[in-house]
């Protein structure tokens, strides 16, 4: 096993690969992951050792604050590879970065070091290059993530944690349209919280209203303000676009309502496109008569994993609404899909200075 080091990282290559043994194929989401992981430790009031090594399980303390107190953000990014060249990019890091950041602020877990975060992507990029496939919805999910490790269940911040870096070979997140109930009586998150963070305990919280929306035959939440269960905010997992008539609407960002980084693109190409679009409130009212009198033409979420998942009806108070089928060159959630996968995966120019090469 040959042992390497870069200007900060400590590298631990694993003897094989075990990329053979993976069906590109026939992926699940999330759970066949690379060859190598990247983890650091904060101890003694600075984050220290940062290390790639093989993946593998993690001794942890069952007293370890984590699960008690529920201190740990997350990421989620993405690289991708040209079909045509084989160059490897990445999607916009550096505001993953400082949404990591942001998010770990917010839960009393130290800032992590830019250099170490970028040296660990490009090395572990360098790493597992093979798993970057290239295709049509094919990607290389990237999820950063750290956690309270100190030992002890008093309800304070912890003074360790573990910063850490997966990457997991993906496919397409969602296939086909979703179908999505307006919640009346469950919310993300309230105002004052932690709705705008990345933070564990947000997306545990979604799971039972997921679980009943899903016993009622619809995929997803589109969730409601704490206060009145009156103004949309997020759906599922992702933010959330509503197209009235030409105009494309979505929620201001807010303490509640995470600032996405498929959202911020998705606001720029309209911009650039010269689409009309509104960020603004949006009531479950306008939306419902938008929807009765036809003037209601998309609904679609943004979202790393999903970068854009189109919404073919909505239900609220038992009402079921179907949206119109519209071509594809009249949808502006294809129309955007298609332009964010052109510029992530090399197939078009980037105007913005979005794709990051590795």
């Amino acid at each position: 096993m040959s042992i390497t080091t870069n200007k900060h990282i400590t590298v631990d290559k694993a003897d094989t690969s075990r990329i053979s043994e993976v069906d590109f194929e026939n992926l699940t989401f999330g759970t066949a992951f690379t060859d190598h992981m990247f983890e650091c430790d904060y101890k003694d009031g600075k984050w220290q050792n940062p290390t790639i090594k093989p993946y593998g399980p993690l001794t942890i303390s069952p007293g370890a604050k984590v699960f008690h107190y529920g201190q740990a953000v997350f990421e989620g990014m993405k690289a991708y590879r040209d079909d045509e060249s084989g160059r490897v990019f990445l999607f916009r890091p550096e505001e993953n970065f400082k949404r990591m950041n942001i998010s770990s602020k917010r839960m009393a877990i130290p800032e992590f070091p830019k250099e170490y975060f970028f040296e660990a992507l490009h090395t572990l990029l360098e790493l597992d290059r093979d798993w970057v496939k290239s295709g049509e919805g094919n990607s290389l999910y990237i999820r950063p993530f750290a956690m309270a490790t100190q030992v002890g269940v008093s309800a304070a911040p912890s003074n360790e944690y573990k910063f850490m870096i997966l990457m997991a070979p993906a496919q397409a997140y969602y296939t086909g349209d979703v179908r999505v109930v307006i919640a009346e009586n469950f919310s993300r998150s309230a105002d004052g919280g932690v709705g705008f963070a990345k933070a564990a305990g947000n997306y545990g919280a979604q799971f039972y209203p997921t679980n009943l929306a899903r016993e009622k035959g619809f995929d997803q939440v589109i969730w409601t303000d704490s206060n009145e269960h009156k103004y949309l905010e997020e759906a599922g997992t992702m933010n959330v676009f509503f197209r009235i008539n030409d105009t494309l609407i979505t929620a201001p960002t807010s303490d509640r309502i995470l600032d996405g980084v498929t959202r911020k693109s998705v606001l720029s190409l309209a911009e650039h496109e010269g689409i009309d679009h509104e960020v603004r409130r949006i009531t479950v009212e306008e939306l419902v008569n938008a929807a009765k009198d036809g003037s209601l033409k998309e609904i679609f979420g943004s979202g790393t994993a999903a970068v854009i998942s189109p919404v073919s009806a909505f239900s609220y108070k038992e009402q079921t609404y179907d949206l119109p089928k519209l071509a594809a060159e009249e949808s502006y959630a294809k129309r955007f899909k298609k332009q964010l996968m052109d510029i992530q995966q090399n197939r078009a120019e980037d105007p913005f200075g979005w794709r990051y090469e590795v």
